[in-house]
């Protein structure tokens, strides 16, 4: 026998209450068509905006529609996670903007900086699912966490959680933008909940903030130009064109989100799997690019940044270290020459990638001393 109407809303009121006991901030719920979100979707891969990211395009319009990959999927429920670590100052973006201005700073995004969000909220996820499985008797449902090719910020922005910022970001009145979203596809026809407006107003600090113009316009980013696909997502060489306006940005980029007024309102985790690791909040560039490969696996076990590998850390970090030439001689002070040391002991690196960064590096900081 089907569940009454009553039983699908208390079910819903309980999903709610559950899923706070699991950490998440909010839960709410959608209806899975997204088919107003295909044109859009289209338009932005035959332009080429993803880049490399071929898993972008290899489920071709599936993505757009949740009930073609889990066959029999009604309802999206969407969750949201806080990341900012839990001792994070008020202060907060402003001490990112010091970093960024610190020529011998390694700058990590926030979210990375913990461990790997995939694996906290997909448990976090799946206890919620068999919670609910409790209570509905066997349904079907499968959980995501950024890991399958699903909408997941349309779903999110469908279910209330926030709105698409211009930067393509989901947005918060009550949080800003720093926190992870996951979801559970579910058979049940569970009440769904209203969407809120866009409030972002005439407000375009986060396309003004981007260092590379990745923002084309509101609400189109051109992946190929983000720091956070460079950093992270490009498995070759870095252009050249993009390498000095990446500054020290070693892993991804929040100056989008540094600028958003909506951060004032930035909440702070409530699991202490986010709180800072090794050191990544303020360790500097030397220290990092000192590390070899066992000791980047060692330390980066159960963080996100073990997914790009030695060899691209080596060649972000060179990248970095050549870009602290430029931000010395524009405050008047010298090149550090712990940093040309470094870079000069890779120069024989096996990876002709990692060669090839740390040899545009030097040339960078010869020129700033014949300069």
């Amino acid at each position: 026998m089907s569940p009454s109407r009553t039983d699908l809303t208390e079910l819903a009121s309980a999903i709610k209450a559950w899923g706070a006991e699991l950490g998440f901030a909010e839960v709410r719920i959608a209806d899975v068509d997204l088919s107003a979100h295909e044109a859009g979707l289209q338009a932005w891969l035959d332009a080429g905006h993803h880049g490399e990211m071929d898993y972008m395009a290899s489920h071709g319009m599936k993505r757009a529609r949740p009930a073609e990959l889990v066959p029999g999927t009604l309802r999206a429920i969407v969750a949201r996670m806080d990341y900012l670590p839990m001792d994070t100052g008020a202060d907060w973006r402003a001490r990112e903007r010091l970093r960024q201005r610190d020529p011998e700073a390694a700058v990590v995004s926030l979210y990375a900086r913990g461990r790997d969000y995939h694996k906290v909220l997909r448990n976090r996820l799946q206890q919620l699912a068999e919670r609910i499985r409790g209570v509905a008797g066997d349904y079907g449902f499968r959980v995501f966490t950024d890991s399958a090719p699903v909408m997941e910020l349309p779903l999110a922005e469908k279910s209330g959680l926030g709105w698409r910022g211009k930067h393509t970001l989901l947005l918060s009145r009550e949080a800003g933008s720093t926190f992870f979203i996951g979801e559970i596809l579910v058979d049940l026809p569970l009440p769904v909940d209203a969407p809120t407006g866009s409030h972002c107003g005439q407000c375009e600090a986060c396309i003004t903030a981007c260092p590379t113009n990745a923002i084309l316009g509101p609400g189109r980013l051109d992946a190929r130009r983000c720091i956070s696909y460079l950093t992270i997502e490009l498995k070759g060489g870095i252009p050249e064109e993009f390498r000095p306006l990446i500054g020290n940005r070693i892993y991804g980029c929040d100056d989008c989100q540094l600028a958003c007024p909506w951060n004032k309102f930035a909440q702070r985790a409530v699991l202490p799997d986010f709180d800072e690791r090794h050191g990544l909040g303020s360790a500097d560039l030397v220290e990092l690019f000192g590390w070899n490969e066992e000791e980047f696996n060692r330390r980066m076990e159960g963080s996100p940044i073990r997914r790009i590998g030695h060899e691209r850390w080596l060649r972000n970090l060179a990248v970095g270290m050549g870009n602290a030439a430029t931000a010395a001689a524009d405050t008047g002070a010298r090149g550090d020459p712990r940093i040309v040391a470094a870079l000069r002991a890779r120069l024989a690196h096996p990876s002709e990638m990692v060669r090839e960064h740390v040899a545009w590096a030097l040339e960078r900081h010869a020129a700033a001393e014949s300069a």
